[in-house]
């Protein structure tokens, strides 16, 4: 099949684009760069330096003929969402719809979307919210991808375009921006291996569900042929608080020094996770990587880049 990954240059769209190509799929990517890095591209793709927004898709998906969508290009920074709304919007929802219109109109077969399970059910108690809790979204990226969601369906029920909605932990590995906003384990990692002081905004208790992106990446592979129609979480099932992650890090890179706490950053929730239970009954997927296991084999990424 040929398979169209937006945000292909990107952390996770690249490696998600990896693993296509690695089972034989033609592999089309959109990005524009202004977050994804050329160097990220598998050369077996076929690349377009483009931005979702422009008209320019619809030529895209008129040549190449896409079986399929594999749609992770995103406006992704919380707090850039809080201090610009509109901008968010503009990407994040007019982006899906440009794409979704393509789709349609050159025959997509199907449609997967890379949505935020870490944003979307606002703050959870005890009870890890499952695919049937009422999102309750507290930024405008978790509006925007909420957004994203019901305008699938909608293409989904008008147009007959099958699709999967996957929403993502907090996901981290290698190529993941450890000079960004966004990515704590990144940031992380990119500071203890430089030796550098690392902030913890907040008091550090706050809790994630961290998932390792080779595990997202077997999510997708299987959301090409299986979960039509379907919403899925994709996450581990369990939280990690700040505070242990660092102590984590910190252990595996031999780092000294204290964090530094800083004030808590608008926007942010204390406490999210989630249910993954229909993951493995619906794909027969779960999370396998142990989050020790992932923090080292991303540290030796950022390692061998220093």
């Amino acid at each position: 099949m040929k398979i169209l990954v937006t945000g292909g240059a990107g952390f996770i769209g690249s490696n998600v684009a990896d693993g296509y190509i690695a089972r034989g799929h033609r592999v089309v990517i959109i990005d524009n760069l202004s977050g994804g890095n050329k160097r990220n591209i598998n050369g077996a793709a076929k690349f377009y330096k483009m931005d979702i927004r422009d008209r320019g898709v619809m030529d895209i998906f008129k040549k190449e003929k896409i079986d399929i969508v594999s749609h992770h290009a995103a406006q992704v920074d919380v707090r850039k969402s809080v201090a610009d709304p509109a901008f968010d919007a503009q990407v994040n929802i007019g982006g899906i719809l440009n794409l979704l219109d393509a789709a349609v109109k050159y025959g997509t077969k199907k449609f997967i979307f890379a949505s935020s399970g870490g944003v979307m059910y606002g703050e959870v108690g005890n009870k890890l919210p499952d695919e049937k809790t009422i999102p309750h979204p507290i930024s405008p990226y978790g509006i925007s991808k909420l957004s994203g969601e019901h305008y699938i369906s909608f293409y989904g029920k008008v147009h007959g375009l099958k699709y999967t909605i996957l929403r993502y932990g907090n996901v981290y590995g290698p190529r993941q921006d450890p000079c960004g906003e966004a990515g704590v384990v990144a940031i992380f990692a990119g500071r203890m291996l430089k030796g550098k002081p690392v902030n913890i905004f907040g008091d550090g208790r706050q809790m994630r569900d961290y998932i390792f992106v080779k595990d997202v990446v077997k999510a997708n592979m299987l959301a090409a042929n299986k979960a039509d129609g379907e919403t899925i979480n994709i996450g581990t099932g369990r939280t990690t608080s700040v505070n242990a992650l660092f102590k984590k890090m910190a252990a595996l890179t031999c780092y000294s020094r204290r964090p530094v706490f800083r004030e808590k950053r608008e926007g942010e929730l204390f406490r999210n996770g989630l249910d993954v239970k229909k993951a493995k009954r619906i794909m027969n997927w779960s999370a396998e990587t142990e989050i020790e296991e992932g923090l080292r084999e991303t540290l030796k990424f950022f390692g061998d880049k220093a």
